[in-house]
This record gives structure tokens, C-alpha cells and sequence, in this order.
């Protein structure tokens, strides 16, 4: 009875990670589509595996000048992305080049701020690869639908192999 118990407890603490990371999900959507509407998105990232992680959105002009930057940083599924003043109305080049000016920031805010300007940089020079251009989202191939579908497969195969005997049986 006891061992049961454990496992609807995993069960559900499992869902409700997958459910929380999908509305997470759907918020950087949200947020990323918002700002494409006012021209082109750099995405800068630091993800962490146990460790706080980062995501910097940023809309910038033809001269790189950020015009609106949005920053999710956090360990869990609870982080959300806020506006960041701080980088707006900056050319990214000159940012990401000055130590003066990026002392200010957290190690995580650097990192993407980092990464988000050789993003750029790739995107000039004709360096990024295929899976940069790559927009698509298949939501069945996140890990919480691959797991059902291989307990999908597995309860199949078990029931036909029931259906079978019983028609041996017969």
C-alpha cells in the first residue's frame, strides 16, 4: 500500500512539472512573438542544469541598438520573463565590448548578453546554422510525450498479447 502511494505521489509531482514547464513555455512564446512584431529578436542564453539559468530577449534595429530587452532568470519552472530597462536604447556591439559596462551586471546576465552577441554576430557573417534558422516546435517531441507515448506503446502491446491468449484460448 505504502509503495503505491509513492509512486501517485512521483506521478504527480511529474505532471505537474510537465504542466508548469508548458505554461513556461507558453509564456516565452508569448513574449517572443510580442516582440517580433517590432522587428527582429535576439535570444541570448545561459541555461543551467541544477543552477540558476537565464533567457535575454532582445529587439534590436538594423544597427544592432537594442530597442526593448526582456530577462527570465531562475531555477524553476516559476520564472517568468520581465522587462530590463537597463539594456535599452544601447548599441549591442559597444555593450558587449565595454568591461565597464558590463561589470554591472550579474555573471548570468553577462553570459547571455554574451551569447546573444554572437548570435548576432553568426546571424551577419552568414554563420548560423540550420538549427538556428529552425522556428518549428514540436510539442510531441518534449520528453513528458515521448514518455507517454512509450507507456502508450507498452499498455498496447500488453493488452494485445492478453487478446491473443484468450483467442488461443478459444
Amino acid at each position: 500500500m505504502n509503495i503505491w502511494f509513492v509512486l501517485i505521489f512521483i506521478a504527480a509531482a511529474f505532471l505537474l512539472q510537465s504542466l508548469l514547464g508548458f505554461l513556461q513555455l507558453q509564456n516565452f512564446v508569448k513574449v517572443f512573438r510580442g516582440m517580433s512584431k517590432n522587428g527582429k529578436v535576439l535570444i541570448g542564453k545561459n541555461p543551467k542544469k541544477l543552477r540558476a539559468g537565464s533567457l535575454l530577449l532582445l529587439n534590436i534595429d538594423q544597427d544592432a541598438n537594442i530597442q526593448n530587452a526582456n530577462l527570465m532568470k531562475g531555477v524553476t519552472v516559476f520564472a517568468r520573463f520581465k522587462p530590463f530597462k537597463e539594456l535599452e536604447n544601447k548599441s549591442l556591439p559597444i555593450l558587449a565590448s565595454s568591461y565597464d559596462e558590463m561589470k554591472k551586471f550579474d555573471p548570468l546576465t553577462r553570459e547571455c548578453i554574451l551569447n546573444a552577441y554572437r548570435n548576432f554576430v553568426n546571424y551577419r557573417t552568414g554563420k548560423m546554422s540550420r538549427e538556428d534558422w529552425d522556428k518549428s516546435t514540436n510539442f510531441l517531441s518534449l520528453p513528458v510525450f515521448n514518455m507517454w507515448k512509450n507507456m502508450a506503446i507498452v499498455g498496447f502491446n500488453k493488452m494485445s498479447n492478453k487478446v491473443r491468449s484468450l483467442v488461443k484460448k478459444a
